[in-house]
Parts: C-alpha cells; sequence; structure tokens
C-alpha cells in the first residue's frame, strides 16, 4: 500500500508542475466552466459523465456513478450533479443530488448557490438528509479543474467538500488523469458514520483512450483513506478505514 501511495504522490507532484506535453495536440473537451462574459445571448445544454465505472474490491464491487451539467446562458446557469455508490451484492447503497443557481464571477470561475439531497438506504431502511450548498467551480491556474462546496444542513451541521482533476496528456489519444478529494465536518453526525474534523482523503488515476471527443473508456485506480473520528466509526461498524480500488468505466459527454 505505501508503494501505491508513493506513485500516486508522484503522479500529483510530477502534474503540479504544470506538465502539458502534446496539450496542443490533445482532441479538446469543451472548457464547461469557462465563461465569456462578453456574450450572454445563446443559450447552452452540457451533460458529461465524468465517472461511470465499475470497482473491484475485496468482498464488493460497486457501480459508481458521477454525473454534472448545465442549461443557461454564459453569466447564468443551472446545474445539477448526481453521485452515487451501489452495491448490488449487499443491496445497499447511497446518492447525492445537487441542483444550484451558477453565476460566472471571472472567465474561469463560477459561484453556486442552491440544495443538495442525500439518500442511503440498506436493508435496515432508507435515510435521506439535505442541505443549502455555496461553492466554486471552475478552473485553476496549472489547468487543475476544481470543485469547493461548503454545506449547512436543516439541523445545523457544517461540512465541506474539495475535489481537484487534472488531464495529463500522454499522447494525442491517451490521457490520464490525477484525482484528488477530501471532506471536512464540524460537527460529529453518527447517523451518518461522519465525526468531526477532516472525514476522509481520496487519490486516484484514470487513464483513458479518446475514441471520440464524446466518447473515452478508461481503467485506473484509487485509495480512499477514513480519518481521525470518521475512521473511528468504520472501524466500530467492523469495516476498514482504508480502502484500494481497481476501476473500469467510461467518460462521456454531450
Amino acid at each position: 500500500m505505501k508503494s501505491i501511495i508513493s506513485i500516486l504522490a508522484g503522479v500529483f507532484i510530477f502534474v503540479s508542475a504544470g506538465t502539458a506535453i502534446g496539450q496542443e495536440n490533445l482532441p479538446v473537451d469543451p472548457p464547461p466552466y469557462s465563461n465569456n462574459l462578453m456574450m450572454d445571448d445563446q443559450t447552452y445544454l452540457f451533460l458529461s459523465a465524468d465517472r461511470l465505472e465499475y470497482a473491484l474490491n475485496s468482498g464488493s464491487n460497486p457501480l459508481i456513478w458521477d454525473l454534472q451539467g448545465y442549461i443557461g446562458k454564459e453569466y447564468n446557469k443551472f446545474w445539477f450533479k448526481v453521485e452515487g455508490e451501489l452495491l448490488t451484492v449487499k443491496k445497499e447503497g447511497e446518492m447525492e443530488f445537487q441542483a444550484l443557481y451558477s453565476r460566472a464571477i471571472s472567465t474561469y470561475f463560477d459561484v453556486q448557490l442552491g440544495a443538495r439531497f442525500d439518500v442511503a438506504y440498506n436493508r435496515a431502511g432508507t435515510r435521506t438528509r439535505s442541505f443549502a450548498v455555496i461553492g466554486v467551480q471552475g478552473l485553476a491556474p496549472y489547468f487543475w479543474e476544481v470543485d469547493a462546496s461548503l454545506f449547512v444542513s436543516r439541523k445545523g451541521d457544517v461540512s465541506a467538500a474539495f475535489e481537484a482533476e487534472y488531464d495529463l496528456p500522454i499522447t494525442q489519444r491517451l490521457i490520464g488523469q490525477p484525482r484528488i478529494a477530501t471532506s471536512v465536518a464540524f460537527q460529529d453526525v453518527p447517523k451518518w458514520g461522519g465525526g468531526s474534523g477532516f472525514k476522509n482523503i481520496e487519490l486516484g488515476f484514470r487513464l483513458r483512450y479518446v475514441i471520440i471527443r464524446e466518447f473515452a473508456p478508461y481503467i485506473g485506480v484509487y485509495w480512499n483513506r477514513k480519518l481521525g473520528e470518521t475512521a473511528d466509526f468504520v472501524r466500530d461498524e467492523g469495516g476498514d478505514p482504508s480502502t484500494y480500488r481497481l476501476v473500469g468505466g467510461v467518460r462521456i459527454w454531450f
């Protein structure tokens, strides 16, 4: 496991140096977060499945999805985001839905306001919760795509999440994508297995082949480590706070 973490860390250090080999020849994806602030006449529609994958893991092989899209003009858009994980063997899963108003605040960044709704289910039953959301999404220096959000639940629980991805061209069609994600909570939420403080750190790397710009299958690996009190909750339930997975899937956009 230490060797895997070292490899992933090396990839992120390499990417952060701003490497862009072959960038000019790459089949370029549309810049969903960029905004031409000189124009606001045309209505745009965008939908992407950044992650649509099957994971190989000891004991459970979940289906994972991460979909998002928007409809609107250059300045103002309606965004939706849907993430989830389904464990077919154990008949359990969790899903997150977000509906957001998005306003361009610069050429590369939007501020987003809206609501989030979570659903989790297993053999014992179904749980739900809802949040107000404020966040920023866009293209940071060195071409990192970032998404950072602050959440406040109906009960006043406050949490935050951050994720960043980078497209690393290897050839004109072969693209590496390192990814980092983390989350933090300011209160314990035992019902949802969350402790206060940093909850987790996730490092991943996916290698995709661009058949056409809109369709690219990929393989990858990622490591997720629960932290602090959240890790204690996982141990109390007999789980492992450190998870390593191999994944295979497809990336699609319209």
